[in-house]
Formats: C-alpha cells, structure tokens, sequence
C-alpha cells in the first residue's frame, strides 16, 4: 500500500503547515519562509514575497531553514529564522525577519553571507503580484534617480523581448525603488524596497499567474560571482496609502460553491497524447487502455536532421493505427530545410502516416517563418489535402510572445506549455492553472482568429531536444515530476484542460506521454519506476483516469464553470447530449466541502481519493465501467466532500 502523502503529491515529504497571521487589515499566511496571500478582506493584495537564490544556469536552489521564531498576536506577527542555501558549490546564508504590524504594515528583510564563492544569476528578494486584482491597474512608479512615473500593469501578456540575446524587464517598471497601485478609489498598496535595484517582468510569458517585481537589473552583466563573505541586504516594506473599504474576510472553512454558465458553451477540443520517449512499444493491454481514452491524436517529433527520425516515425505510426487515431507530426527543420523534406515526403510515401497535423518548426528556436511553411506545404501539403498546417514554436509562449510569427500562411499557431519555469511547490502549481485563459487572450492579440494548438503541455519543462532516458531505479531524471502519477497530478490537468478548452478556438492540446514516467500510465514493458515514483508497472495514473472520464465525453461541449475559490477546487464541466458532466479536484492538504449549481434531474456522484485511488490505478476499468461502485444518487443537491487532492464527478441527466 502507498503512503498517502505518495498518493496525494507524489512523494513522502511532509509539507510545511501554513501558519495564518495578520497586520491589522491584512491577512496572510506564512509558510517555510515566505509570505504568501497577503489579502485585505476578500481582495488579495501580494501573491508572494521571498528569497530567490538561482544559480548560473537559472536553477533555484532550495533554502533549508532552522532556529525558527515566531511571536504571533491577534493582529500583529514577527517571525524570524536562519536560511541557508546550499548545493553545488553554492552555500549561501542569512537571517530572515518578517514583521507584519497593526496600521497593516510588512516588511520582510533579509541578511546573509557567502560562505563560499560562487556564480549566481540573482539573489534577493522578489515580490509577485497576483493577476487577476492587478492587470491594468494603475500604477505609480518611484525610480531608483528620484523621478515619479505614472503607468499601469500590462492587460495582455507583455513579451519579454531579447536584446544582445539577453532578457529585458517590461518597460517603465525599471530601476524601481517603490512601486503602488490601486487597490480601490480611495486605497493604494506600496511596496518599498531597498538593497537593490527592482524591475518587473510578465510571469505569465512562462504559465505563472503574477507579475514580479525581483532584484538585480537584467541590463547588468550576470552570472556574477560572489566571493565568499560579501554580505547581502535587502528589505521591502509593505504599506496601505488611504481609506480601506470595509471588506470581508473569505472564510477558508466555508463550503466552495461552483457555478455553470450553459449559455456559452465552446465545444471540447481534440485531446491528444505523445508518444513515449522511452522508446518501449505499447503492449495489448496499454493499447486497449488508450482506446478507452478516446483520444483525438498521438503526437510524435521528428528533428530531420537526426538519420534516426523515419524509425521513430513508423513507430508513431504502429501506435497510432493500433489506438485507431491521427498523428500530430511535428516537423523540426534545419537549415538544409527543403532536402530535408524532400526526403520526408519520400518516407512518407513508403511508411503512409494517419495525419492530421503537421506542425513546422524551426530548429534553430526562433518561430516557423511564412519561408519554412511555404517549403512544408510544396512537399506535404498534396499527401492528405485534409491535414492542417500550423507553425510556432515547441517552447513557451514567451517565445512565441517575443517572436511573433507572421501566420497568414498558417492553420493554426502552436506553443508549448508547463507550470513549472519558476516555482515547483504544490500552491504554486495549482496558482498556474488560470494562466491559460491569459496565454489564450494575449495569443488572439497578434494571431487574430487563427486557431491555437497547445502542444505539448508537461508538469515540467522538457529539456531540448527532449531526451531518450532509460527509466531506472536509481534516480528521477530532472525532467520528470513524481506528481506525474498523483491525485494532484490530475487535479493539476483538469485545471489546465479547463482554462485552455473555455478559451476557445482551440485547435488541439496534447498532454503528456502514452506510457513511462511523463505518461499517463507505467510502461508495461522495460518500466523500472523508482521507489519514490511509487507506481507498479501496469499501474494507470490518476491522470489516466481523469482524461478518460473527459474523453468518454468527446464531441461534446465545455459549459464554463466557475469555482468560489479556484486555488482549493478547481471545476471542469462538460455536457454532451442529456449528459452533464462536472468535475472537480481538490488541490489542497485539506478536506474541502463543495455545492454545485446544477440543472434539474439526478446527480450520480462518484470520488476518486486516497480511499480508492489505488484500486482504480490497478483496475481502471472497473473504476470507468462499474456503475455502482463509488456512486451515490440523489435527487437534491448534495455538498461533496473532496478529500484531500481529491476528485470527484458528478453525473447530472435530466
């Protein structure tokens, strides 16, 4: 029997408890040594303030913290603590205090020293702000030279773009001593800080829901090295400037009530799944498990450079045609592009492929231009006049964003996505499920009505080119997320499924691997999964079993949805003939209790949590076809009770 805490996450660490305080008017939660939803009443103020450490190459490295103390008070809080963060030659330490006072004023400060030399790309304080209060808020801008700036937070994604190959801040948010915005008429929040020099970019160019204001400007060299003893201080203060209008606290023990919006339902888009990197074929059972998925189309890349390339090809083909889907080909082009395609059409010709959509893409990582997609259509476009063309990019949207292709030539436009380029706690990942709406609308602004493809969508970044790793005992490659195969896993796609699909105009999304480590189930054959995986060869993945209850609902309509609070239960709806079908995960550590609006008739209510989670990874079948198990009928509306990272579905017919 798994530990719950696999079944929940993924792994068995115990996670740090939040603790709830307060400043004044202002609540939060402190949490490992962060402060994290800063609200006023019901209205959240900061998303997150802590300290970022991340080496040469980008990589965070975690801080281990000791000699905690904490004086907490009804209205008023200080909490400090020792943080060190240690690895890889990297050892860096220093003093955390946080004080939260009774006018509503917080301030977090920090002091350390190098205890060894070592390169960095930035270290110190970052604050991130949340989207939904702050997008196109007005902003007033106090600058490191004195100067005042008026401005406001970007409405659409603003692109991050590249200047002598480096990364620019989003311009007038620079070389920023404070920074406030409206909170309401007559109240702005500030945040003051010093130490450093702050400026701003657009997280949601890489799937996170805030804006951040972090320390270091880009426009100065880095990596820099840090000899050791430099000492390093920074603090930013929090405060409130006017009358606060009388808000509520949001109770976190109250019942999350989810509502359905049937008058503008968009229909559900192809759902399709890539082709195992491990190479292993697909067994009879695992084919008919993908069947029962109903999937739309497998996905499998093809870098024509690579001599390798037309055996991975006639592999996607095999699978495909046993599934009974298309293929999404993904064709990754070089600078010898036309004899690379004029060799592909001739392996075409032999291996005939099921496709459905070719998708050009520039090896060089910059976007397919209107050159490549002229060049795949002369030599691809007469061997299926059905399947459609589509060009962009296989890394995030800000590389879409920053490099905007031109798309009349194209079907459709692709980019990639994964919630994990800045953060990889448990709250953070479910934060990033609301960015796809984002990703969506600030895609419409330079694409206009051109159909977008999501593909493919990962828990984590996969490196490039994707590598081929043999599974093993021995360790986890840095590319794979033990919640692969967890309750939170699935919550976590059920999220993202539901932001991207309400967007609409949606070509395609493809999630994850057929089988292995970044599949939807354990490989059958060749799989090794490690303890800290735990998941047994044969064994489906709650993941497995979410899309299969999506995908028995295939041709049918999304019906918006809206949960009272989307960072405890997220909700997917669905509707296809007399069938509604709605969805819920729990992606929180605590028991929620939920009411569902609902249309007239029965609801037949079936959970999937640490009860049962296990029996159905072993026999989904079961799970997908017996009726009466896990099933209650009612007539009334019932409060479902979500376990911990649970899910429920509820089945509602007339």
């Amino acid at each position: 029997m798994l530990p719950r805490n696999v079944l929940y996450y993924g792994t068995t660490d115990i996670l740090p408890e939040p603790l709830a305080v307060r400043a004044g008017p202002l609540s939060m939660v402190y949490l490992n040594g962060d402060l994290r939803y800063v609200h006023l009443g019901g209205r959240e103020i900061i998303r997150r303030i802590y300290v970022g450490v991340r080496d040469h190459h980008w990589g965070t490295i975690p801080a281990v913290l000791s000699n905690l103390d904490m004086a907490i008070e009804e209205d008023a809080f200080r909490i400090s603590y020792d943080a060190e963060n240690k690895q890889a030659g990297i050892d860096f330490a220093w003093r955390g205090t946080l004080t939260g006072d009774r006018d509503g004023t917080i301030t977090f400060s920090m002091a350390g020293v190098a205890s060894s030399t070592f390169w960095r790309n930035r270290l110190g304080l970052c604050i991130l702000h949340p989207i939904e209060e702050c997008r196109g808020a007005p902003c007033r801008i106090e600058h490191v030279d004195g100067t005042d700036e008026a401005a406001a937070f970007p409405v659409s994604i603003a692109p991050q773009f590249l200047v002598g190959g480096r990364p620019t801040p989003h311009h007038p948010f620079v070389e920023m001593r404070a920074l406030s915005w409206s909170v309401s008429d007559e109240l702005w929040a500030e945040v003051r800080m010093e130490g450093d020099i702050f400026e701003l970019e657009d997280q949601r160019n890489w799937t996170d829901a805030s804006y951040k204001t972090y320390s270091t400007p880009l426009r100065l060299p880095y990596p820099v090295e840090v000899a050791q003893g430099t000492e390093i201080s920074q603090s930013v203060t929090v405060s409130l400037n006017g009358r606060a209008p009388d808000m509520d606290d949001v109770s976190q023990s109250s019942a999350i009530h989810v509502s359905l919006d049937a008058t503008h339902p968009v229909p559900i888009p192809p759902i399709g799944l890539m082709v195992g990197s491990h190479a292993q074929p697909l067994s009879a059972v695992e084919i008919e498990r993908l069947q029962a998925l109903y999937l739309s189309h497998l996905r499998v890349e093809l870098r024509l450079s690579d001599e390798a390339y037309p055996a991975a090809l006639q592999r996607a083909v095999v699978e495909a045609q046993s599934i009974g889907v298309l293929l999404e080909v993904v064709v990754i082009l070089s600078d010898e592009a036309e004899a690379e395609l004029r060799a592909l059409r001739q392996i075409v010709e032999t291996q005939r492929p099921p496709v459905r959509w070719w998708l050009i893409l520039d090896a060089s990582g910059v976007t397919t231009s209107p050159h490549l997609m002229s060049l795949a259509r002369q030599y691809l476009s007469d061997y299926d006049s059905t399947a459609q063309f589509g060009g962009g990019t296989s890394g995030s949207f800000t590389d879409l964003n920053h490099d905007r292709p031109e798309v009349r030539s194209f079907d459709y436009v692709a980019f990639s996505a994964n919630p994990q380029v800045h953060a990889s706690d448990n709250l953070s990942l479910a934060e990033t499920c609301p960015s796809a709406t984002w990703l969506v609308e600030s895609a419409r602004q330079f694409v206009g009505h051109t159909p977008l493809a999501v593909s493919p969508i990962t828990l984590k970044p996969r490196p490039q080119p994707p590598a081929i790793v043999p599974e093993s005992v021995h360790h986890i490659p840095s590319h794979v997320d033990p919640r692969q195969m967890s309750l939170l896993g699935a919550g976590w796609t059920l999220g993202s499924l539901k932001y991207f699909a309400e967007a609409g105009q949606i070509e395609s999304l493809t999630y994850f691997e057929t089988t292995g480590w970044l599949g939807v189930m354990a490989a059958e054959v060749g799989a090794r999964l490690p303890e800290p995986f735990g998941a047994l060869p044969e064994d489906v993945f709650p993941i497995y079993l979410f899309l299969a209850l999506v995908g028995e609902m295939a041709d049918g309509d999304v019906i918006p949805s809206r949960s009272g609070d989307p960072l405890r239960v997220e909700t997917l709806a669905l509707r296809k003939g007399n069938l509604t079908r709605i969805l819920l995960a729990n992606l929180s550590h605590e028991s929620q209790s939920v009411t569902v609006d609902y249309p007239t008739g029965q609801i037949r209510v079936r959970s999937l949590d640490e009860t049962n989670v296990e029996a159905a990874m072993q026999a989904p079948e079961r799970f997908l076809q017996d009726e009466r198990q896990n099933w209650l009928v009612v007539t009334d509306p019932p409060v479902v009770l979500l376990r911990p990272y649970g899910l429920a579905c509820l089945d509602i017919v007339p």
